[in-house]
């Protein structure tokens, strides 16, 4: 009984840090969840219409995703082209470009 024991509790150390998601990870969702929010309620402009404005002046570069500021109600977009990492940080609200990082 106690070997059966010994093994149960041994896979659950190796399983608990595999199985529990990480903090950035549950951030990301709830940041996706409040843009989806903003958007539905009118507040925000829709993600894919943001991105068909900013997508074409990035040309040469490599999308790599957006992520939702809900307290800036912002996006920041992230780019890579050449090694570099670049971010365009966009009002979620009016789609006007805030910032470019080179």
């Amino acid at each position: 009984m106690s070997r059966i024991l010994t093994l149960l509790l041994a896979a659950g150390l190796v399983a608990g840090p595999v199985l529990a998601e990480p903090a950035s990870a549950q951030q990301r969702r709830s940041e996706q969840g409040e843009a989806r929010r903003e958007m539905s309620a009118g507040n925000i402009l829709e993600l894919r219409d943001i991105e068909a404005r900013i997508l074409p002046s990035m040309r040469g570069a490599e999308y790599l995703g957006p992520a939702y500021d809900s307290t800036a109600m912002a996006y920041r977009f992230k780019f890579i082209k050449d090694g570099r990492v670049m971010y365009v940080d966009v009002d979620a609200r009016t789609g006007k470009v805030l910032r470019r990082s080179r």
